[in-house]
């Protein structure tokens, strides 16, 4: 890291322009972009038309139409009667809770194994890696469509219930919230285990050694000393598996019943089953806004606690 940090100073300002404005370039074009082009969508009023790419500026009234029903009717009634328990709003919170059940779940499942991972033998270390890595070289539909066959009512775990005498008959596991929180703790927790991984392989060992030759059991050190270390690759782990799990659409489809519909499945219902493009715009805008000013405000208030710490 010091080698590239080292070279990245000694580029000329041209090159340092290039470097920076790649991935910029690559951010504004494929983030960016499709944002605003989500943020003009949702202040369309589409009316009778089938399209929803209608200007926003009135040329005859000379006045700017913009929708705002787009976004006061996710959460309130139509007639604007005030806040209501919408279906927008508890596909919203079934998302929140989702997310956060599996990534609390990725954090107890990888952390031992990030951990083990990184106290391993470094001849060990690839093989492992690639197992964690491996499940990305299939197909992520087929991966979660192969859950349906082992956690269905004549699927491979009920089979094995029943053949222990464990059950008498299926149990309901398929379109439940055990499905979809296995489904997706499955899906993600590779996206846990990873920056934990990095996180712990660069612990320096002899904090742990002084530790114990201070009185502290092996427990006792692990908490005080080694999860506090590893802090930052909590945080980026746990970012890793929320964001996307928020907006997930392929697992509740495929593993949810009607009780589990998140916003991802509600917003494809607006856009392509109602074709109410604005309202599903309207509804992703505030999805992305729910997480990422968040996510912004805490990242400046840490980086502004930096220096304090220094």
């Amino acid at each position: 890291m010091q080698f590239f940090t080292g070279l990245f100073k000694r580029l000329p300002t041209p090159g340092r322009r290039f470097v920076i404005g790649v991935p910029m370039a690559w951010l504004l074009f494929f983030f960016m972009l499709p944002f605003l082009v989500l943020l003009y969508i949702s202040f369309v009023d589409m009316g009778n038309d089938i399209h929803p790419f209608k200007p926003l500026w009135d040329s005859q009234a000379g006045v700017l139409r913009l929708k705002y029903e787009n976004y006061s009717s996710i959460f309130a009634n139509e007639d604007g009667t005030g806040l209501v328990q919408t279906i927008y709003v508890e596909a919203y919170l079934r998302s929140l809770a989702y997310a956060f059940c599996t990534a609390i779940f990725c954090l107890i499942l990888g952390y031992p194994f990030a951990y083990a991972i990184a106290r391993s033998s470094p001849a060990l270390r690839p093989a492992l890696l690639m197992m964690v890595m491996l499940p990305f070289w299939t197909s992520f539909l087929l991966r979660v469509y192969a859950w349906k066959g082992i956690l269905a009512d004549q699927g491979v775990l009920n089979r094995l219930f029943m053949a222990l005498g464990l059950v008498d008959e299926p149990v309901q596991m398929l379109y439940t919230d055990v499905s979809m929180l296995v489904g997706m703790t499955y899906v993600y927790l590779p996206f846990m285990v990873l920056p934990l991984y990095a996180t712990l392989v660069k612990l320096d060992l002899r904090l742990l050694e002084a530790a114990y030759d201070l009185g502290a059991s092996p427990f006792k050190a692990f908490w005080l000393v080694t999860v506090p270390l590893s802090r930052a690759g909590i945080i980026a782990g746990f970012m890793l598996v929320f964001i996307p799990a928020v907006g997930e659409f392929v697992i509740p489809s495929l593993l949810g019943g009607p009780e589990n519909i998140m916003v991802g499945r509600v917003v494809w219902d607006e856009m392509f089953t109602s074709n109410n493009w604005p309202r599903a715009s309207a509804l992703a805008v505030s999805m992305i806004a729910l997480i990422v000013v968040p996510l912004a405000l805490y990242y400046r208030s840490a980086a502004q606690a930096a220096p304090e710490k220094v």
